[in-house]
C-alpha cells in the first residue's frame, strides 16, 4: 500500500512539475531567454537547515512508532533496507505487545554532522553522523549513528534508507569539493570494488568463502563460521541463500574519503531455511512467529534483510580491499511448512 501511495504521489508530482515546466518553457521562449537544465547541474542534495529538519522529522516519527509499536507512524520516514527491517520489527512487536512498548525510551540524536554531496537530478541523498543516547559516550561503548537520508523527488519526504552504528574511529574523513562531499558512481573504476558489485561479491563470499576482497572480521569470516556451526547442529539442518539487493531505494550509495577510497552502504537479502529431523519441529521465538505464514511441520524459512557499511580502498588494492565496519539485519518474514 505504501509503495502504491508513493507511486500515486510521484505520478501527481510529475504531472504538476511537467505542467509547470511547460508553462515556464513557453514564457521563456516568448521572451527569448535561455533555460539551464537542472537535471544536468550539480546541486547540493540539501541545505544544512533542510538536513536538520529531516533528522528531527525522522527522530520524532521513530519515537512515535516505537512507543506505540505502530509501523504506520514512521512508514513515511523510512525506506529501503532500514525501512523493511524497521517495519517488520514493529509489525512483530505490535502482535507480541499490542499495548505498545512498556520500556519506551525516546531516541535522541544530537551533535549531528551533515555530509552533503552535490549531484544532478534525482534521487538525492545525504549522510547524518550523529550521537545517540543509546551509548555510553566513552570507552568501548561509544558509537555514532550514521543515517543515510534519501529523497526520490521534490514531492517526497526525506526517508532513511540505511542506518549504521559505528565507533567514532570507523567514521572516515570525507573528501570534499567546493565544500561538499563527493559521491562515488555505482560503476566507478576508482575503487577496488565498484559499489554496484558489492552485493553480489558479498553474497558470493558468504556462500563459498573463497579468498576475495573482504577483510577478515565479525561480518565476514566470523559470520561464515557462525553459519557453519549452526548448519551442523544434531537433528537440525540449516541452509542459507544470499542475494544482492541493489535496485530502487536499495541501491548502493557511497562517498569518497580523503584516503582515495570510499564509505559505501549496500544491502543484501538472505534466506535461512531450517529443517528438523523426522519427529521434530524447528523452534521459533515469538517475534518471528508473529511474522509467520503457514504452519511449521518440519521446516521454517526466515527471510532477512541485511544492510552493510564498508570502507572500500582505492583501485589496485588486492588484499583486504573491503572492510565491513557495520551490519544491521532483521527478519522481515517467515514461512512454516
Amino acid at each position: 500500500m505504501r509503495r502504491l501511495r508513493r507511486a500515486v504521489r510521484r505520478r501527481r508530482a510529475a504531472d504538476t512539475l511537467l505542467a509547470a515546466a511547460t508553462a515556464s518553457l513557453l514564457a521563456l521562449t516568448a521572451s527569448g531567454c535561455v533555460t539551464v537544465h537542472g537535471e544536468r547541474e550539480l546541486i547540493p542534495a540539501a541545505t544544512q537547515t533542510e538536513a536538520q529538519q529531516a533528522l528531527k522529522d525522522f527522530t520524532d516519527a521513530f519515537n512515535r512508532a516505537d512507543k506505540a509499536y505502530d509501523p504506520a507512524l514512521d512508514a513515511e520516514r523510512v525506506t529501503g533496507a532500514l525501512g523493511e527491517i524497521n517495519q517488520a520489527g514493529l509489525r512483530s512487536r505490535q502482535v507480541t505487545n499490542p499495548g505498545g512498548n512498556p520500556d519506551h525510551k525516546p531516541l535522541e540524536l544530537t551533535d549531528p554532522t551533515f555530509v552533503i554531496p552535490r549531484k544532478a537530478g534525482w534521487p538525492r541523498w545525504f549522510v547524518a553522523d550523529t550521537d545517540s543516547n543509546r551509548d555510553t559516550d566513552q570507552g568501548a561503548g561509544d558509537n555514532r549513528w550514521v543515517l543515510v537520508f534519501l529523497k526520490g523527488s521534490a514531492a517526497e519526504p526525506w526517508e532513511v534508507a540505511y542506518l549504521s552504528i559505528l565507533t567514532p574511529d570507523e567514521v572516515p574523513a570525507f573528501r570534499t569539493e567546493a565544500g561538499y562531499a563527493v559521491p562515488v558512481a555505482p560503476d566507478t573504476k576508482d575503487l577496488a570494488v565498484a559499489p554496484e558489485d558489492l552485493g553480489e561479491r558479498y553474497a558470493a563470499f558468504l556462500k563459498d568463502g573463497q579468498a576475495g576482497p573482504f577483510a577478515a572480521g565479525p561480518h565476514t569470516t566470523e559470520w561464515r563460521a557462525e553459519r557453519k556451526k549452526a548448519a551442523n547442529r544434531p537433528g537440525l539442518v540449516t541452509q542459507y541463500v544470499d542475494q544482492p539487493e541493489s535496485t530502487g531505494d536499495f541501491a548502493p550509495l557511497g562517498l569518497a574519503t580523503e584516503d582515495g577510497g570510499a564509505l559505501v552502504f549496500f544491502a543484501t537479502r538472505y534466506y535461512e531455511r531450517q529443517t528438523a529431523a523426522p519427529g521434530y519441529r524447528p523452534k521459533v521465538g515469538p517475534d518471528v512467529k508473529a511474522l509467520m505464514t503457514g504452519e511449521i511441520k518440519s521446516t521454517v524459512t526466515k527471510r532477512w534483510v541485511s544492510s552493510q557499511s564498508v570502507l572500500v580502498k582505492p583501485a589496485g588494492t588486492t588484499a583486504d580491499a573491503v572492510v565491513v565496519v557495520g551490519r544491521l539485519q532483521g527478519v522481515t518474514a517467515a514461512e512454516g511448512s
